[in-house]
């Protein structure tokens, strides 16, 4: 198969950030009931004004060409039954201090205790109503990722969300930190909004699971201080038609590291965006994911978009995404590396590769390198393939049966981005959850 796949059937001009016309956003916004007042305030207008000069996004942004973004520019979600049982969370029986999310709004009685030493946690809810160390933080970085490349999502999440953690790592906290999205309405249009800061030398492990809403859209906020650490793990498992945009914004200083991992199962309409600024010499930053999408019972369309900007020297930067698509799914990635002046000894590294499990399924791909140093290392690649028949036949001839040999060679192609996951006994449970899913579902 082709090495990079291209959408054609669209090859007009894009204006990247055009606007689209006022009543569609209005009407987006009448649907929701936006927060006033509380040290939010300032970032929530400055969010707004910015939203209304750019308008929702279509198809002829640049950004938005492989992804139709009517899903999310609708007034209200579409209506979506909740499951009778909800899955059990992939990190169940791990030591780690719990915080249920229900359709984006903080479930205190199902959660543990917010005290925890080298942490402090709070509600947007709640400490929005006095001060708080986020006041200079909440939707800071969201608006410097706004360039070069319009967002208008997460601006209405920084001017829509009601509640969301607050954390603040003074050190490191003895057992992770695990965020449980719940579904309870089958028309919730969730928004939730994070603001992590990891204070020098400190560092954090966040969990995140689950689902939530008939539509969502998150927004999280990483600020590191030089030499801190963050590591984030993601399992977003939908087992229903679900619609959802997911946002990370990060700002890594000198000696730094930030980590993600996400682990994507199915949905129906599926996009999460990473804009990583690296300001500090001597800085790391890894994203990566695994994405299984069967589009037999629904449609599935999954979009990553990354933009990882390189502003100072000797910096690290690894993009991995591997995607294994099946009856007609869907996948997209478009990743970018900036390398800005001044940037030298830059090393970064780009691969996006899809396994298709048969001939109706397709993987859009849209690497990009944008260099201004020249003393750098940074390279990309984008591949699509089928099953290897040769290594198939190799398995099967030593007696594994063919779907068992199916499962193998997936999950050895899935290798590298679950490597990412630096924690071996988080990293064990994935594998353990992709196993089993591959299992039941690969072959069907």
């Amino acid at each position: 198969m082709a090495d990079l796949a291209i959408k054609a059937k669209d090859q007009t001009p894009t204006v990247e950030g055009a606007s689209k016309p006022a009543n569609a956003l209005d009407a987006r916004l009448a649907g929701l009931s936006l927060p006033q007042g509380g040290f939010t305030a300032p970032a929530r207008q400055d969010a707004l004004a910015r939203l209304q000069d750019m308008g929702l996004p279509g198809p002829r942004d640049e950004y938005w060409r492989y992804t139709d973004p009517r899903g999310f520019n609708a007034p209200e979600p579409a209506v979506l039954a909740v499951p009778d049982a909800q899955e059990t969370p992939l990190f169940d029986g791990l030591d780690k201090l719990t915080l249920v999310f229900v359709d984006g709004v903080f479930d205190e009685a199902a959660s543990d205790d917010l005290a925890l030493e080298g942490i402090e946690i709070a509600t947007l809810a709640q400490a929005d109503a006095g001060a708080s160390w986020a006041a200079d933080l909440y939707g800071t970085l969201e608006a410097a990722g706004q360039k070069p490349v319009k967002r208008p999502f997460a601006a209405l999440n920084t001017a829509a969300a009601r509640d969301g953690l607050l954390i603040r790592v003074t050190a490191t906290p003895t057992k992770p930190v695990h965020v449980v999205h719940r579904r309870a309405s089958d028309s919730a249009d969730a928004i939730w909004h994070h603001v992590i800061r990891i204070e020098e030398g400190a560092e954090l492990t966040l969990l995140e699971t689950g689902m939530s809403g008939a539509r969502s859209n998150s927004v999280i906020e990483v600020d590191l201080a030089p030499g801190a650490r963050f590591h984030h793990v993601g399992s977003k498992r939908a087992v229903d038609p679900k619609v959802g945009i997911g946002h990370i914004f990060a700002r890594v200083a000198a000696k730094a590291q930030f980590k993600s991992f996400t682990l994507s199962v199915n949905g129906t309409m599926m996009r999460n965006e990473a804009v990583i600024d690296i300001a500090g010499d001597d800085a790391v930053a890894h994203i990566a994911a695994a994405v299984l999408g069967d589009g037999g019972k629904a449609p599935f369309h999954q979009d990553d978009t990354v933009f990882i900007t390189h502003g100072a020297e000797r910096c690290e930067s690894r993009q991995v995404f591997k995607k294994v698509l099946k009856n007609g799914a869907e996948g997209v990635f478009q990743g970018k590396i900036l390398v800005k002046p001044g940037a030298q000894k830059t090393d970064g590294y780009q691969i996006s590769q899809a396994l298709l499990l048969d001939e109706r399924s397709q993987f859009l791909a849209k690497p990009e390198l944008e260099i201004y140093a020249d003393d750098v290392k940074c390279s990309h690649g984008s591949t699509t393939g089928a099953i290897d028949e040769e290594a198939l036949f190799y398995l099967r001839s030593r007696g594994v049966p063919r779907e068992r040999a199916i499962v193998f060679l997936v999950l050895s192609f899935l290798a590298d981005a679950l490597a990412e996951v630096e924690d071996e006994a988080l990293r064990d449970r994935i594998y353990e959850r992709l196993d089993l899913w591959l299992t039941l579902n690969a072959v069907q």
